[in-house]
């Protein structure tokens, strides 16, 4: 095995979206030693028109259309990474299971196949692992003339418990599973689910950056605008706002904890926020998305940080991509337990089993932090990092027989 192989990544997340992105941090961590080639999920015909004045489409029109390069190097990225895009493909999602969806699906194969083949063609790809990161919307199984060393697909949620994606994908991921050589899942409950479609599936949970959040932890940050006029202490929450949070629990805390001010940072997903009436709280601050070298800013300056994820079936199988965020900027945490993963944790993190110990945990979190307990987060998260997910990968490919 040539661990200086190269990688085409095909990824659900674009290298640009506002939400954090594990397959785009394994990327970057591959690129530190290898060719990375990133195919983001594709535009389809409805996304252009929808979105045609939106930077993304903007700046990707040319290869969408079919009219310019393919290729990009954006700055902000490492070198070794190329991302591509694709010509625009068709919506299908809305149709049921059946003949015409299958027609259709086939359809926007073939596009994602002549990219791939043009990748492979133009940087003369001889030796190359393929990775399909959580998108079984596309090529679940490679023709003959693409040939991996191996392929790998990586399972990130329970697809099954979200409406949009339950329609198609929980079909499409098991047969990914079946015919690709290895899963990687993120949390030990995915890791049992997708056990049953395949031997070859190994746990390889999320990780973080901690050289971007420790910083909150090691420098003196500029206090970010936003907090600028708050003076009391801050309850914070960073990530997607989203249908996985607890917003009633939120509003608890919100109302119990007048005395202090909670901060969400972050792009906001549904509106559920404001059913329960958070928008209107006086002590209640959104700050809209930020990017993630922004957060550290953020968390330099909250007192505590939550992870108020609901208790259900699709969070059961969430290793939470925050956790290690939160402990290398050395925040104390304060979580609902909502799975396996987030109770591994709970030497470093307050993980509790109701809104009455969470809410309660909150005081005794600001109360009992000190230097101790702020090396002790760090010191767990720096074992978490997307470095050691990289070697854990290549360990999987290297020693671990396809069966």
């Amino acid at each position: 095995m040539n661990k200086k192989c190269d990688l085409i990544c095909f990824s659900l997340s674009r290298w640009d979206s506002a939400i954090s992105s594990p397959a785009l941090s394994l990327a970057k961590e591959f690129a530190k030693n290898n060719r990375v080639f990133y195919i983001d999920h594709p535009f389809s015909v409805k996304d252009y028109v929808s979105g045609r004045n939106t930077p993304s489409i903007q700046s990707r029109k040319n290869a969408l259309l079919g009219r310019g390069s393919i290729y990009s190097n954006p700055p902000q990225l490492p070198a070794n990474i190329t991302v591509v895009t694709t010509k625009l493909t068709i919506p299908i999602n809305f149709l049921p299971p059946g003949v015409l969806y299958n027609r259709l699906a086939a359809m926007n194969d073939r596009i994602v196949l002549s990219t791939i083949r043009k990748v492979i063609r133009d940087h003369e790809l001889k030796d190359f692992i393929y990775v399909n990161f959580f998108d079984p919307y596309f090529v679940r199984e490679l023709p003959a003339d693409i040939k991996p060393f191996r392929s790998v697909y990586q399972s990130m949620d329970d697809i099954s418990q979200v409406a949009y994606s339950n329609r198609h994908g929980t079909r499409l991921e098991e047969e990914i599973i079946r015919n690709f050589d290895y899963t990687l899942c993120t949390s030990k409950e995915l890791t049992r689910l997708k056990s049953a479609f395949s031997k070859n599936v190994f746990f390889h949970p999320n990780a973080a950056d901690t050289s971007i959040f420790k910083k909150a932890a090691t420098e003196v940050l500029e206090r970010p605008a936003e907090l600028k006029n708050i003076t009391t202490k801050i309850i914070g929450f960073t990530g997607s706002i989203e249908y996985r949070s607890d917003f009633e629990l939120l509003k608890k805390v919100a109302l119990r904890h007048p005395d202090k001010t909670l901060v969400f940072v972050g792009p906001i997903q549904t509106e559920e926020h404001i059913a329960v009436g958070l928008d209107k709280m006086p002590n209640v601050v959104f700050t809209g998305p930020k990017h993630i070298t922004e957060l550290a800013s953020y968390l330099r300056y909250f007192d505590c940080v939550l992870i108020p994820f609901r208790k259900n079936t699709l969070t059961k199988s969430i290793y939470p991509l925050k956790i290690n965020e939160y402990l290398a900027a050395g925040r104390p945490v304060i979580a609902t337990h909502f799975s396996e993963d987030i109770y591994s944790f709970k030497d470093v993190a307050y993980v509790v089993p109701g809104d009455e110990e969470f809410i309660a945990a909150i005081d005794t979190a600001i109360a009992e932090n000190n230097a101790e307990r702020v090396a002790a987060r760090i010191a767990v998260a720096e074992q978490n990092t997307w470095t050691t997910r990289v070697d854990r990968f290549w360990d999987i490919i290297e020693k671990e027989p396809i069966r």
